[in-house]
């Protein structure tokens, strides 16, 4: 009997180191996994930064050059006013240099018309 029990007990410890084994091999495949999920997920997360970037270089250069025509057609349309500003003045000067002149030089002293005389 001594003898079945100690067969018993060793084949109970066996099956404990076996089942041991097979826990702990769980554990690492779970880990590896969890491992190769990460490294993957990152290569995607990399693959599809790199393409929205890509995306937005494309999207990027094909406005630039809608920006460059933009200013220009402003520096163009800055050039047309100011000609307009400089030729007005210079059709203008000599008439408003004339009438300033005629308000300085053409005063006409007057007392004011709320002013009262003062009778003593």
């Amino acid at each position: 009997m001594a003898a079945q029990q100690t067969q018993g007990i060793q084949t109970l410890l066996e099956a404990e180191k076996e089942a041991a084994k097979l826990v702990q091999q769980a554990r690492q495949y779970r880990t590896q996994k969890l491992k190769d999920a990460r490294t993957e997920s990152e290569r995607e997360i990399e693959e599809y930064k790199q393409a929205k970037e890509g995306e937005f270089k494309a999207f990027e250069a094909s406005h630039a050059g809608n920006t460059s025509n933009v200013q220009a057609a402003i520096d163009r349309e800055t050039e047309v006013k100011l000609r307009a500003i400089t030729e007005s003045y210079n059709k203008n000067k000599d008439v408003v240099v004339k009438k300033l002149l005629d308000r300085v030089v053409l005063a006409h002293p007057a007392l004011h018309r709320n002013l009262k005389k003062v009778s003593n």
